[in-house]
């Protein structure tokens, strides 16, 4: 409902001056100021940083770096830097896996010694048979996940190891030490048999061929009198373990002697990882052969060199395992045992030694200590391979980068809210800004651009069209020193063409020595029709803002 102003001058008998004019009921201008404050959003601190603990400490040993034996890869990855806030140089662990894997590693010394006594044999067998499968799976993930290699015979090779080294100890009385490197032999000739064919076949293909290969070991071991037909397998190899000793200390000592054989792999695995061979292959991920090698790199041949050395470590493992379990059985070359071993690395997650032991830790736990549940077991780690290939993006430990991708996209819906409700300036934007006073200006500007929007009516666009200058109601008069207070950037302006005849309307530049540009071709024959053309102009901008 439009009420009347009252022109104060029209009691003067100006010409032109009219007695009253419709304008729109007045309205607050605190009105925007206190919706704005009674918004609800949740606001987040403007330039939030992760956070970090920050070790004091300066001068030469903020720089000092621990590096993994004939690497270049740091331990851990600590950066120096000086605070301007505290005055003095800080340390900042940007990595701390490494952290973690001490106190596990700690943790995994002392487990023998707090294991309850009822379970104690069956832990410490569970541990043993864990430490094991833990350094197999760490090269078959480095196959799978740093070479990009799909071989699936990473099993049998381990049991080709296992079968000739048991064998041999059986037929020539070798010692346990032995076996090993026996099984670093047979692994090596297996691993250029099977590295032949990667240089032709990729992906599905080659995960085919090695599968056949494993099953083709699978049957020739059960059909052959050699390697144990009527037995059942090849028993009786030479131990580590001495003669006489007690079921608990033998135990004991294979859980410690599986330990450190987990820690020499891991430690393969970090140095393949931290030589120019590594990083090679992690330079060029999957489906970027191609741009790799147009690069100069040899990618293809990384990939047979990460391939032959795993195998040779394979046929190593292979012969611990006839050193661990005094000989072989058909059931390495079973697909069980590579399902299972799939299973472990799904969980964990392809490609992270984490991933590969925390895998083999969970498989393990449910397979062997909870023997009492029956095929149950199998059903679990099903489920939870299931789970984890449909809720989580590269395993357990992918946890983490899909959190906080969850966590970004969180934070951009909660900046657009901002942006929408009263952020007038985006959060990125106001860390980058220097003057902190434009954060506030544009807040007061967009409040009170707010303000005038409700001001906008027919009949004030109707006050200006009759009387562009003079007095004018409260609400236009508003509108018009707003629009008077705008920098000259972009500022409309009028330029006589012919004085008292004919107008144009321009835009300011808003520079020393740069001309205005001409917004239009219309040419207004009077000031006043002009003026209110330039007044329209502002005011859709306005609604427009």
């Amino acid at each position: 409902m439009a009420n009347l102003w009252k022109n104060p001058v029209a009691n003067w008998s100006i010409k032109g001056e009219a007695d009253n004019v419709p304008t729109i009921p007045w309205t607050s201008p605190l009105k925007p100021w206190i919706e704005t404050t009674k918004a609800k959003q949740k606001l987040y601190k403007v330039g939030r940083l992760r956070y970090y603990y920050k070790f004091p400490g300066h001068g030469a040993r903020t720089w000092h770096r621990w590096r993994y034996p004939f690497t270049r890869r740091r331990i851990l990855n600590i950066r120096g830097e000086y605070n301007a806030k505290s005055l003095r140089r800080e340390k900042t662990i940007l990595d701390r896996r490494p952290v973690y894997w001490m106190l596990s590693f700690i943790a995994m010394v002392i487990a023998p010694l707090l294991m309850p006594g009822g379970l104690e044999s069956t832990l410490l067998n569970a541990g043993a048979v864990f430490f094991i499968y833990a350094a197999i799976n760490l090269c078959w993930t480095l196959v799978i996940g740093t070479a990009g290699i799909f071989s699936l015979a990473s099993m049998a090779i381990v049991g080709a190891g296992a079968y000739g080294a048991a064998y041999l100890s059986l037929t020539y009385g070798l010692p346990w030490w032995s076996l090993p490197m026996v099984g670093s032999v047979i692994g090596l000739v297996f691993g250029i048999l099977i590295a032949l064919p990667a240089t032709r076949l990729e992906g599905f293909y080659y995960a085919l061929l090695t599968l056949g290969l494993v099953e083709l070991c699978r049957v020739y071991v059960i059909q052959s009198r050699t390697f144990g037909s009527a037995t059942g397998g090849v028993y009786g190899a030479d131990s580590y373990l001495p003669d006489g000793i007690s079921e608990i200390s033998g135990l004991t000592i294979s859980y410690y002697v599986c330990f450190a054989v987990m820690l020499a792999v891991l430690f393969m695995f970090r140095f393949i990882q931290g030589k120019r061979l590594g990083r090679i292959l992690r330079m060029a991920p999957e489906k970027r052969e191609a741009f790799a090698e147009a690069t100069g790199v040899n990618f293809r041949w990384a990939r047979i060199q990460v391939f032959i050395i795993t195998s040779v470590v394979l046929g190593a493992l292979g012969g611990v395992y006839a050193s661990h379990f005094h000989g072989a059985s058909p059931s390495l070359f079973s697909m069980d045992s590579v399902l299972l071993g799939l299973a472990m690395l799904v969980i964990g997650g392809i490609g992270r030694s984490e991933g590969a032991v925390f895998g083999t830790l969970v498989v393990v736990m449910i397979d062997k200590v909870f023997i009492d549940w029956g095929p149950l077991r199998l059903i679990l780690i099903g489920v939870i391979m299931l789970s984890v290939v449909l809720f989580l993006k590269g395993g357990v430990f992918g946890i983490k980068q899909q959190f906080r991708a969850w966590r970004n996209k969180k934070k951009s819906e909660n900046r657009s809210t901002r942006a929408e409700k009263g952020g007038e300036m985006l959060p990125e934007e106001a860390t980058e800004t220097h003057d902190k006073d434009q954060i506030f200006l544009r807040r007061f500007d967009k409040m009170q651009r707010d303000y005038l929007k409700t001001l906008v009516s027919e009949e004030v666009i109707e006050e200006h069209r009759r009387s562009p200058l003079g007095q004018h109601s409260e609400a236009l008069e508003r509108l018009l020193n707003y629009f008077r207070r705008q920098p000259q950037s972009d500022k409309y302006a009028l330029e006589a063409i012919e004085p008292f005849k004919s107008y144009r309307i321009i835009a300011m530049s808003g520079q020393r020595g740069v001309p205005p540009r001409v917004v239009e071709d219309k040419i207004y024959k009077s000031e006043s029709e002009a003026l209110h053309a330039v007044f329209v102009r502002r005011v859709q901008d306005l609604m427009e803002s």
